[in-house]
């Protein structure tokens, strides 16, 4: 006699902070033809702001809205009787921004919700408020979105600062931006602050964890062009023979959330004296060639590097990089 099949709905997740936009992202997703299918959709709101789901939208897209007001009342018991109640096709979460990511993806367990989508909403105007003050949960946020939107964007804000800041805590996640001016939308070439126009590009110390998330994005601006770059040594037994990861410490969140950051490096043709020598955590000034290629580490196309030269450094007056 078979099993019985797991149970699996498909969950999307809606993440920001009050007045983020949520709501209307929500409203005008469940009047797009792809969504508006006629499955069953249910909808658990952890907030209500100025924008209010109508009725006539619920009844057009055949969706039930369920309202949670405290964040104990979150619970895997509560998701589970409420899938039970309504039977529903998917789900939808509209998370509550100052309640806790971990405990949301902790009482997900054990439920028949899987999750299917994260879309996290900023809004410009308050981005860097939120970014200053309470970044620890926007960062949450980041790590579990495959989407970030940030809407009411407004000329001069610095577009490029906010997605290496979200790309640095989530390198899979797409960042995109929105206004009612078309005008601010148009493509405004960023400026980087060093020169990749020549065949050698000097990196310096401050300017690190800006080029990483860079080559990360456009490969292309790098691709067999010379770097040269002051890094700390990563190497693992797990590695290929003859490479290692130049790279920098990097703060995306606090201090508890600090991780290393670099892209693989080949030494197989590199002079120098030190390449026997190079140990875990020691600094170097590295000369090396940077090449767009498919990596078995990155699973993916992605810079790797070729050392021309690495030669022994002295640690920067600035050990930390930020984006």
């Amino acid at each position: 006699m078979a099993g019985r099949q797991k149970l699996e709905i498909p969950l999307y997740l809606f993440l920001g902070f009050l007045e983020s936009g949520k709501t209307t992202f929500i409203k005008e997703t469940l009047e797009e033809d792809y969504f508006n299918d006629g499955q069953k959709t249910l909808i658990i709101a952890c907030e209500e702001g100025i924008e209010e789901y109508d009725d006539d939208i619920l009844e057009a897209s055949n969706s039930a809205l369920v309202y949670v007001e405290d964040e104990e009342d979150f619970t895997k018991d509560f998701l589970i009787s409420k899938v039970v109640q309504y039977a529903p096709d998917r789900v939808i979460i509209e998370y509550n921004g100052m309640w806790s990511v971990e405990n949301l993806t902790r009482q997900l367990e054990g439920t028949p919700l899987i999750l299917f989508q994260g879309i996290v909403t900023m809004n410009a105007e308050t981005f860097d408020l939120y970014m200053n003050n309470m970044r620890s949960l926007a960062v949450e946020m980041f790590k579990v979105s495959e989407l970030v939107i940030i809407n009411r964007c407004r000329q001069g804000d610095p577009r490029a600062t906010w997605r290496r800041s979200i790309r640095a805590v989530n390198r899979q996640t797409q960042v995109m931006f929105d206004s009612e001016d078309p005008s601010v939308m148009q493509d405004v070439q960023e400026e980087l602050p060093f020169d990749i126009s020549g065949d050698e590009i000097t990196i310096e110390d401050e300017d690190y964890g800006i080029w990483f998330i860079d080559a990360m994005d456009h490969p292309e601006h790098y691709d067999g062009k010379t770097l040269h770059m002051k890094a700390r040594i990563f190497k693992s037994l797990r590695m290929p023979r003859g490479t290692f990861v130049p790279g920098r410490h990097a703060m995306t969140c606090c201090a508890d959330d600090i991780q290393f950051i670099g892209y693989l490096c080949h030494t197989n043709h590199a002079k120098s004296s030190t390449i026997k020598s190079l140990k875990n955590k020691m600094w170097v000034n590295l000369t090396a060639e940077c090449r767009t290629e498919y990596n078995e580490q990155y699973k993916d196309n992605g810079p790797v590097l070729y050392a021309k030269r690495i030669e022994a450094a002295d640690m920067p007056e600035e050990e930390l990089v930020y984006f």
